[in-house]
Formats: C-alpha cells, sequence, structure tokens
C-alpha cells in the first residue's frame, strides 16, 4: 500500500477499537495532510474531536486512547497530540523510500483500484452543420479529462457525443441545401464555413417568416421537417450528407485536440427520433403527462415558477413536435435500462441545470431510472481579458477553431524564441504539443463550475501554474535521466534531505487524488497536484545534486526519484489530455 492515509487508517482504527471499544474499529480516523504552517508532521489525525460525544470523553482523553493503542513500527516515526486533540503524525522515512519505489516501473503507480462501474459520459455535443464555439470548449476539455481518468481507474466508460442533428434546424437546412443547389459554391460552405451556411439558411428562414420578403421559404421548412421525420428518402440523404460534412469537421478539431471521440460515440437527437412518441404516450398513460393549452406538459410540484405553480416540462408541443426534454427523457431512459450505467455524467453548462433535473425527476417517476445516478457536471464560461463573454464583432460566439489556432500560434512563437536551433518541424510538433496544452490546463486547471480567463499570454507562459510548465518540468527530467545514461533507474531510494522526503511523499499522493478525482468529478483537483509535484521536484533539483552527487548510492537514489517524478508528470499529464515532450 503506498498511500499513507490509507495505510494509517487501518491503524488508526484498530488503536481506536483497542483504546475505545470495538463500536469504533470502522470509524473515520478523519485523516488529512498536515498544516505545514504549524507543525512537521506529515499528516494529521482528527478522529478525537468526531468521536468525543460518541466515547463520552474529551477530545484530548480519545486522542491519548488513539496514541496509547497505535501500534505501526513500520509506518509511524513519532505521535504528538496538539490543541484539543489533533493528532500529529511523523511517518517513517525508510517506509516513505519503499512505497515510493515500489511505485516506479508500474502502470498503476501503486493505486488501489475501485470498485469498477459502468459510466456514461456525455460530453461536447455541439450543432450539426456549426462550427464549435467557445462554450464547447470545455465541456470538450473536461468531458474528455474525467473519460481519460475512469478508463485510468478501471471504469468502463461509454462516451456520449450527444450531436444536435436533428429538428427544426434541419428542415431550414435541408430546403436551403436543395434551393442554392447541392453541387453550388454556397452548398461548399457546409465544409468549408458551416456557419456561413447555417447563417444564409436562418437569415432566409427568419426574413421569409416575419413577410419580409416575398418567400414561402419558412413554410417549405417547416414542411420539411415533416418529410425528415417522416422517413422521406431525399430528405434523408441531404440530412445524412449534410451530417457526414459535419463529422469531418468534428474529427479535425477532435485531432487537433487530442479528443479520444469519435463518430462511433456520436448518439445524435436523431438516434432517439423512433423513440419519443413512445415516450410520450406512456408519460401520460402514468399520468405524468397532461395535456395543457394544447401542448403535453409534466407538472411537477417540486418545480415551482415565481407564480408558486408548477413549471411544466413541455413533452411534445402544440404542433406536436418534440423538443430537447423528450429526447433527454429517452437518453436517460436508454442510457439506465439498456446500458445499465452505475452513473450518467451530463458536461454540459451550468445553466442547463434546472432542466436536466426537471427531466431525471420525470424519468424517475416513470420507472425509467433503475440504479443509476445522472449527474450534472456543471460547466461555467470561458471569458476574455475584459471579463466578458468571448464574441466575434458580429456578435456570435468566437468559433472554438479560431482559439485553437490562436494558441497555437502564440505557442509556435514562444518556441521559435526560445528554442531557435530546432530544425522547423521539431518546432512545429513542439508548438502544437505547447499550445494544446496550454488550452486544456487553463480549463482544467479551475474548477468546472466556474469561469476562467482565456489569457494566451498567461496560457503558454513556461513560469507559473500552466500546462506548459509542467511540459518543461517533464522535459527537464527526461534532460536529466539521459545525461545519465541509466536505463532503468529505480534506486534504491534513501531519504536524507527534507526536500527528497517532501517529493517522494508528494508522489505518494497521486493514487489519492485520481481516486478523488473519480469520485468528485473534478479534474482541477489533479490539475493542482501536478503543479504541486512539478514544485517540489523544482526545490528538489535545486536543493540536491543528481548528476553531481559525491557518493554512487545517492545519486542512484535521487535519479530514481526523477524517474518516479517522471512517471507520475507524464501519467497525471495524459489523463488531462496533454502530451509531455521529449524536449521543450
Amino acid at each position: 500500500m503506498v498511500d499513507p492515509v490509507v495505510a494509517l487508517t487501518e491503524h488508526v482504527q484498530q488503536a481506536m477499537a483497542a483504546g475505545l471499544g470495538a463500536e469504533f474499529a470502522q470509524a473515520d480516523p478523519v485523516i488529512r495532510p498536515a498544516n505545514k504552517k504549524q507543525t512537521d508532521a506529515d499528516l494529521q489525525v482528527n478522529a478525537a474531536m468526531a468521536l468525543a460525544k460518541k466515547a463520552g470523553r474529551k477530545p484530548r482523553e480519545v486522542a491519548q486512547a488513539i496514541v496509547d493503542h497505535l501500534d505501526a513500527p513500520d509506518l509511524v516515526e513519532s505521535v504528538e497530540i496538539a490543541g484539543p486533540g489533533f493528532l500529529n503524525v511523523t511517518l517513517k522515512s525508510q517506509w516513505i523510500a519503499a512505497a515510493a519505489a515500489s511505485m516506479i516501473g508500474d502502470p498503476s503507480l501503486g493505486m488501489t483500484a475501485p470498485q469498477q462501474e459502468t459510466i456514461v459520459i456525455d460530453y461536447s455535443s455541439p450543432n450539426a452543420a456549426k462550427e464549435m464555439h467557445v462554450a464547447h470548449l470545455r465541456t470538450t476539455v473536461v468531458g474528455d479529462s474525467l473519460a481519460r481518468t475512469m478508463e485510468f481507474l478501471g471504469h468502463k466508460v461509454i462516451r456520449q457525443n450527444h450531436l444536435g442533428d436533428w429538428g427544426t434546424a434541419f428542415g431550414m437546412l435541408v430546403e436551403h441545401l436543395l434551393e442554392v443547389g447541392e453541387g453550388s459554391d454556397e452548398a461548399k460552405l457546409l465544409l468549408t464555413d458551416p456557419n456561413a451556411f447555417y447563417r444564409a439558411a436562418r437569415a432566409k428562414f427568419d426574413a421569409s417568416d416575419k413577410g419580409e420578403v416575398d418567400s414561402d421559404f419558412a413554410t417549405r421548412a417547416r414542411a420539411r421537417v415533416a418529410t425528415l421525420q417522416g422517413g422521406d428518402p431525399e430528405s434523408l440523404r441531404l440530412w445524412r450528407e449534410i451530417l457526414e460534412l459535419t463529422k469531418g469537421y468534428l474529427r479535425r478539431v477532435y485531432d487537433e485536440l487530442d479528443i479520444t471521440l469519435t463518430d462511433d460515440d456520436i448518439a445524435g437527437e436523431s438516434s432517439y427520433n423512433d423513440e419519443l412518441a413512445e415516450v410520450c404516450q406512456t408519460m401520460e398513460e402514468k399520468g405524468l403527462a397532461v395535456m395543457s393549452d394544447g401542448a403535453l406538459c409534466v407538472f411537477q410540484d417540486e418545480f415551482t415558477g415565481r407564480d408558486d405553480k408548477p413549471v411544466p416540462l413541455i413533452i411534445r408541443k402544440s404542433d406536436g413536435g418534440y423538443g430537447y426534454a423528450t429526447t433527454d427523457l429517452a437518453t436517460i431512459r436508454r442510457r439506465s435500462l439498456q446500458m445499465h450505467a452505475d452513473r450518467a455524467l451530463y458536461v454540459v453548462g451550468a445553466p442547463q441545470n434546472l432542466h436536466f433535473r426537471m427531466v431525471w425527476a420525470a424519468a424517475d417517476k416513470a420507472g425509467w431510472i433503475k440504479g443509476t445516478e445522472p449527474i450534472h457536471v456543471q460547466i461555467g464560461n470561458v471569458v476574455g481579458t475584459d471579463g466578458k463573454i468571448l464574441k466575434t464583432r458580429s456578435g456570435d460566439l468566437v468559433s472554438l477553431q479560431s482559439l485553437v489556432d490562436a494558441a497555437l500560434e502564440r505557442a509556435a512563437t514562444v518556441v521559435a524564441e526560445s528554442r531557435p536551433e530546432l530544425d522547423e518541424q521539431t518546432r512545429a510538433t513542439i508548438a502544437h504539443q505547447v499550445g494544446v496544452a496550454a488550452i486544456k490546463y487553463a480549463d482544467l486547471s479551475v474548477s468546472h463550475d466556474s469561469g476562467y480567463t482565456f489569457d494566451l499570454d498567461r496560457m503558454v507562459a513556461f513560469q507559473g501554474n500552466t500546462g506548459p510548465y509542467l511540459q518543461y518540468a517533464t522535459a527537464r527530467i527526461r534532460s536529466i535521466l539521459g545525461k545519465a545514461d541509466a536505463a532503468d533507474p529505480r534506486g534504491p531510494i534513501v531519504l536524507t534531505e527534507p526536500a527528497e522526503r517532501e517529493l517522494a511523499l508528494k508522489a505518494l499522493e497521486f493514487g489519492a487524488v485520481v481516486n478523488q478525482v473519480g469520485e468528485t468529478l473534478e479534474p482541477h483537483k489533479l490539475a493542482a497536484y501536478l503543479f504541486e509535484l512539478a514544485t517540489a521536484f523544482t526545490s528538489f533539483y535545486e536543493a540536491c545534486p543528481v548528476l553531481k552527487a559525491d557518493d554512487p548510492a545517492v545519486r542512484d537514489s535521487r535519479l530514481a526519484l526523477c524517474r518516479l517524478t517522471l512517471e507520475v508528470l507524464t501519467r497525471g499529464l495524459s489523463l488531462l489530455g496533454i502530451e509531455a515532450p521529449e524536449q521543450m
């Protein structure tokens, strides 16, 4: 066991049982990293305050009883009682060294895998025939990191890209494509500039709908929706053509950002079309949906508006059409009853929270959620340096591709200035890795439900809490190991200097941090840990000569610590979807 908290927990629980009674054998010892500003200890046990009332003793008496019965000579160096009953525990350096050495070369890095779950992760979810914009950046990056992390933890991950590929917009797009001609320059915009094609169709639709032009385009577009949903072969052919062009665009963006979504993960709105009528019929038969002003609605007492009346969840519109609520009911039903998900994660913008809660509550009442926990991983906004949502001069949201291009261009400039001696192809490869790391780490280093500022100058910097800084740390370690010509440095590790000890102890936290991300769905905690590890390595490298160590045994030990740090950093970055370049 390499996690010191887990290792100590077992011993403290045995001490609680012996000193306080058998009923305390499984009590939580409440072990946390010690506050280094207050003590030099490694861990703090806070169980005494939590258990004092139940034990009928004062907290310090409970703490003393634990100390008196704590039997962990191989693990614990010393224990002291502080304040009202905190236990400050210092671990044995020999145990830390042995645990750290056992992680080297281990693909799991000493982790204890949790019980396997089936986890569906719904992320990215752009609209077909439109470019992805800035709002899709965070759901794509956060969702992909969660998928990578869950797979590393041993879970069965089912990726779902809930593509907006159905409904009214597609009647408009298909009709516009027919009008301009499939081989026309206008039609080619679907491949080169899908937003321009969409805007042209929308402008034509709106002008027709408002009577601003003498055209029945809006009427024909609405009729096209019915023929499309009715399975008209010609309409479906054009719809598929638009969808294939959309897939090509998505593949380019996902490949450029190293996102693990594939075409096989697409489960768009259209895939639920055949289920929607039955969803509505069943909800009505169960007495959960009623007609209201011509629409079929679900009213739930727990969701009320300003008038204290239940807010309607409209599952069939007055014109007979279906909306997001209907599709989302079918979605959670499939993920629970067919995919048998233990957890269904929806990595979607925070404003959708009420909608999801209403849908899931209705689905639960219908008996469509069996053993599945639906979770909204709420995503905050990306803002510019002025604190405002990133938009173009025309008022549209900034495209994701333009953000990626800007980051890659800035990274190329930085790499060219810092490494002019490298050949052009090598610089281009590094620049791409650095640019992607800058984007992803800026996103993943803050809590997913809060916003962050898209500041390229800060994001591509090789100093500070940035993706390129962590990449630079891995490249520097590789350089050290290369100069040492040590093919397989494993130690043994001997910890004699404080900086060595701190680095090894920090490396041991990796498994606990990744498990925590798997439970709380917060990748920023992994990002913070990796920055702390890189910072600990910098302190170690400055205080402890590696290649110039006088004693060969010390040199071997420090090389082993370098290798361990590299393995943890590289693995951790990969879970964030970030590459670790061979050189920077």
